[in-house]
């Protein structure tokens, strides 16, 4: 069961990583703009915005990772708890679609991490 948890946390990381790139190094090209859904104007006047938000998922990723290598189920409760808030926050102001890509993934996670204590 400690296996599934870890997996699943090390997917949720992964998927913060991804948004980190998306946001930091893809955010103006075809991929990053089709990933969010905006124009190559809005692209290029929210780049630094943008480069923000990949920083601070880059920071939820290396919380898990952190977590993970640690086997510290404190800190993947806590981050996890992050995701699944951010997620939320997400979901309530920009896309309902966060919601499925960040916290869902999270609460599994976040479950299966209780379920090890």
């Amino acid at each position: 069961m400690k296996l599934v948890a870890y997996a699943l946390v090390g997917i949720v990381a992964a998927i913060h990583v991804y948004i980190l790139i998306l946001e930091m190094f893809l955010w103006t090209t075809p991929r990053g703009r089709a990933a969010f859904g905006t124009t190559a104007d809005f692209a290029a006047q929210s780049r630094t915005l943008a480069a923000n938000q990949g920083l601070y998922n880059g920071f939820l990723a290396a919380g898990l990772i952190w977590g993970l290598l640690g086997q510290d189920p404190a800190v993947l409760t806590f981050f996890t708890a992050c995701v699944i808030i951010a997620g939320l926050y997400g979901a309530a102001t920009v896309s309902r679609r966060i919601l499925y890509v960040q916290s869902v993934p999270a609460a599994l996670a976040l479950i299966m991490v209780l379920l090890t204590r």
